[in-house]
């Protein structure tokens, strides 16, 4: 059978509000990026979602991310690569000692927000992030295919897991279009249920422009707090299972 992993965002509680219904999306997903507390979240809404993911035996993986709640972590910051490097670390550990609470631990990492999307081209953020996850171990990282991070993952030892985006739009040489532009979301349910099979079993995604970039993703990415997630997430396990592809973890 064709497998794919499904992966949201989760645990991204700000102020006590959270921005999805985790304990809908958990019983979905196969692989959750639960939010470590720097762009969002805080340590009892997190251990809650490290729980309800446990209980439904989804792997957790560390989102970590700039230190800006203000801005979700989708600003830019020029950090000290030893200081970036650190705040990886903390990230890591803080939430596998809540999942280890949980009877779990940490089993990747994916950058979240502009930090994901820096580390795509900018070389001292790519090798910081990638020393701060070799400082905590072995762990597998979850990136956009052709960035420079991938090269620098591999070059430590650690496993790349390639991703694509269910509901976000490519460039033709391989980028997401900007949240700053009105196209980078596609919210409709069924157009992003078809992307996720094509992903699934072509290993390939269309840009805007109609080009077909090959991606070969491991995992696909739903967006927990884009519109109606749930919602979309539901309605691609549901096309999935009809053309007989499986959801399974990358582990």
């Amino acid at each position: 059978m064709v497998t794919i992993d499904l992966n949201a965002d989760v645990g991204e509680t700000t102020a006590g509000d959270p921005v999805a219904d985790d304990a809908a999306m958990v019983r979905l997903i196969s692989s959750a990026n639960v939010a470590c507390g720097f762009h969002a979240g805080d340590p009892h809404d997190i251990a809650r979602t490290v729980a309800a993911a446990v209980g439904n035996g989804v792997t957790v993986g560390a989102h970590v991310g700039y230190r800006d709640a203000p801005g979700f972590g989708r600003r830019f910051i020029d950090y000290a690569p030893a200081e970036l490097a650190d705040e990886v670390l903390y990230q890591i550990g803080a939430l596998d000692a809540l999942a280890r609470a949980h009877g779990s631990a940490v089993r990747y990492v994916k950058p979240h927000g502009a930090l994901y999307n820096a580390i795509v081209h900018h070389r001292e953020q790519a090798q910081a992030v990638i020393d701060g996850i070799r400082a905590f171990g072995e762990l597998p990282v979850m990136l956009l295919p052709g960035g420079v991070a991938v090269d620098l993952a591999d070059k430590a030892g650690l496993r790349v897991i390639p991703e694509a985006f269910a509901d976000r739009n490519y460039h033709a040489d391989g980028t997401l279009v900007s949240r700053r532009e009105p196209d980078a979301v596609i919210t409709d349910p069924e157009v992003v249920a078809a992307r996720v099979l094509q992903v699934a079993t072509t290993g390939a995604v269309t840009a805007v422009d109609g080009t077909e970039l090959r991606v070969a993703a491991e995992s696909v990415c739903v967006h927990g707090d884009s519109p109606g997630a749930v919602e979309l997430a539901r309605g691609i396990v549901e096309r999935l299972t009809a053309d007989g592809v499986g959801i399974r973890s990358f582990l």
